[in-house]
């Protein structure tokens, strides 16, 4: 295990290894490659939850006919600037994608553009796909939560209603784009039940038991108990009215959710794009990004801070790297992919 933690993989490699499994699983090409390149950028970004570190599960759902494998989603609404999908449980990365896209084609001509799309498969990291936009200097902000999940519970109860309920905001500047990505939970599931494969605790007290108790202890959530809002037991009214918006603001305008009692793996996301010169122009607004990013980074830091950094500008210095030295995968991930692999004949990097 430590030998695997301390290599490193070429990104290509990783996507030719990803998109073979997924292919072989049963996913049309385009879907696959979609799958297979959004999961390694996560990676490439260091997000290490919701990289290759889902592509198990993912494998196993295409098995167990919970993610569709082909076809397209269905247009249920088409206003020009405002759109709303079913996507059939289509694969999450490859929706996600396309619909930035669209919604980039789409604000060419109207400025700006939403998509709302029910019943995706789970989308992974949110901040993989805003360079689909940002690289055009176009703003856009993306928010995804799931139907049938409730793990966290509204501020001042111990009961889960909704899921971390993600959101990822990607903002143009003369430089590199501020990537911003931020859940309305202090932790996520996904990292929840690496501590519990890793039997280990978080550091603080970021979840609940069920008993409405602050915990360390992720195996909580395995009893009925709760993660944190963000702001704790201190401010959790402020990640409570973020994860409420994302509600109305993915399965409202999906208009599919917690009402219709969906199960199995899902996701309800919302797309929107802006393109600058519709607004203000888009000289005058990196002019206004400019400024702000730079203030920021110029800010005097606090003791034990050695500078103030960008959201974002962690993940693609790790990219950077990666992209020259290789991606050093968590210790975890090619063991866990290793039997799909032997299942579906696909060779091993």
């Amino acid at each position: 295990m430590a030998e695997t933690s301390d290599r490193r993989f070429a990104p290509d490699t990783l996507r030719q290894f990803s998109h073979a499994l997924f292919a072989a699983a049963g996913l049309e090409q385009e879907k696959a490659a979609a799958v297979a390149h959004y999961l390694v950028e996560a990676d490439l970004m260091g997000h290490t939850t919701h990289g290759l570190a889902l592509a198990g599960w993912y494998l196993q759902g295409i098995a167990d006919g919970v993610m569709t494998r082909e076809g397209r989603p269905e247009v249920v609404s088409d206003r020009g600037p405002a759109i709303a999908w079913q996507g059939r449980r289509l694969p999450g990365a490859w929706l996600t994608s396309e619909a930035v896209k669209l919604a980039c084609e789409r604000a060419t001509t109207f400025g700006t553009a939403t998509i709302a799309i029910a019943e995706s498969h789970h989308i992974g990291c949110l901040a993989a796909y805003l360079s689909i936009a940002t690289d055009r200097g176009y703003m856009v902000s993306i928010a995804s939560s799931s139907p049938s999940g409730a793990q966290v519970a509204p501020f001042g109860g111990r009961k889960g209603v909704y899921t971390p309920n993600p959101v990822a905001h990607g903002i143009p500047t003369p430089g590199d784009p501020i990537l911003i990505d931020i859940s309305a939970s202090i932790t996520t599931v996904n990292m929840a039940q690496r501590l519990v494969r890793e039997g280990r605790q978080y550091e603080h007290e970021w979840l609940m038991d069920e008993n409405g108790e602050p915990s360390r202890d992720p195996r909580v959530i395995e009893r009925g108990g709760t993660l944190m809002p963000v702001g704790g037991l201190d401010h959790g009214q402020k990640g409570y009215g973020m994860a409420l918006h994302v509600e109305a603001f993915t399965q409202g305008l999906a208009g599919l959710g917690h009402v219709d009692e969906l199960k199995g793996t899902n996701a309800a996301v919302t797309v929107q794009v802006f393109d600058p010169e519709a607004f203000g122009g888009r000289d005058a607004f990196l002019r206004q990004t400019g400024w702000l990013a730079e203030a920021c980074r110029s800010n005097p830091p606090r003791p034990g801070v050695a500078r103030v950094r960008l959201p974002g500008e962690n993940g693609l210095a790790r990219k950077r790297e990666a992209l020259t030295e290789g991606i050093m995968l968590h210790p975890i991930i090619m063991p866990s992919l290793a039997p799909h692999a032997e299942r579906l004949g696909v060779a091993v990097p």
